[in-house]
């Protein structure tokens, strides 16, 4: 059998002609591209923000107000309440870090203990002058011991600076029986102030080769600092090395 293909109207063809301009032109808008991008922008700012707090949930980090960086016996945690001020940017690579499970030692524990009083300096001034935040950390501990140093308990002072003023007023150095008697040492008013006049010291032009470096580059810092002569043990920038590595201090410099 023969089969009759009816014509279209021609009132039909225009009628749908014109139905697809319009559709066409819409889809083809750049505002509905706009609203599309919008729309997949906050779709995935919905499950990002969504995965992480099932994260939460399941306490590999956690959303603290007191704390960026955390640890427990199963490895470093970061939280991103206490970035208060960090931008979105940080605020997502925060999220985005996974936990390493580690068991630590009594020993590693205290020292943590000192790297969560003291991190948010650290971040501060890596963020203000480029030192890396693992860097600051490291000599904090090693110089002050932990915390424990006479100079640490006494002068708030974390990193040995000393004075080397002629005109000091009162209540700006002091000697220490065990000290040289020509060595005097910066009191300062909190732990903070010290961290902040660490970061003045490596601003000085012996350091100024340091600032080419990477700022993920802990090795070539550590060993700059014992070439540049901030110490006078030649280990002093293994010793470095192995803090930033065995506590993993070398996770700050990626935030």
């Amino acid at each position: 059998m023969k089969q009759i293909n009816l014509p279209i109207p021609a009132g039909w063809r225009l009628f749908f002609a014109e139905i697809y301009r319009r559709v066409h032109r819409q889809v083809t808008s750049p505002w509905t591209k706009l609203i599309v991008l919008a729309s997949l922008t906050l779709l995935f700012t919905q499950r990002e923000l969504s995965f992480s707090l099932s994260i939460h949930g399941g306490g590999l980090f956690g959303l603290h107000e007191t704390s960026v960086f955390s640890h427990s016996a199963t490895g470093p945690q970061i939280s991103g309440g206490a970035a208060a001020g960090a931008g979105q940017e940080e605020l997502a690579k925060l999220a985005s870090y996974v936990a390493p499970r580690k068991e630590w030692t009594a020993k590693q524990q205290q020292q943590l203990a000192y790297v969560d009083e003291f991190k948010l300096v650290a971040l501060a001034e890596m963020s203000a002058h480029g030192i890396p935040a693992s860097i600051t950390l490291a000599q904090g501990l090693l110089e002050s011991g932990t915390g424990r140093s006479t100079l640490a308990r006494k002068n708030h002072n974390h990193f040995g600076i000393k004075c080397f003023s002629k005109k000091c007023r009162k209540g700006h150095c002091s000697n220490h029986s065990d000290d040289h008697h020509k060595d005097f040492f910066r009191i300062f008013e909190n732990p903070e102030e010290s961290y902040q006049a660490h970061s003045q010291v490596l601003m000085k032009d012996r350091y100024k080769s340091l600032f080419s470096l990477p700022i993920t580059d802990y090795r070539g810092w550590a060993h700059g600092l014992r070439k540049a002569g901030y110490a006078t043990d030649p280990r002093y920038g293994d010793k470095l090395i192995r803090m930033i590595e065995d506590l993993e201090l070398w996770r700050y410099d990626e935030l």
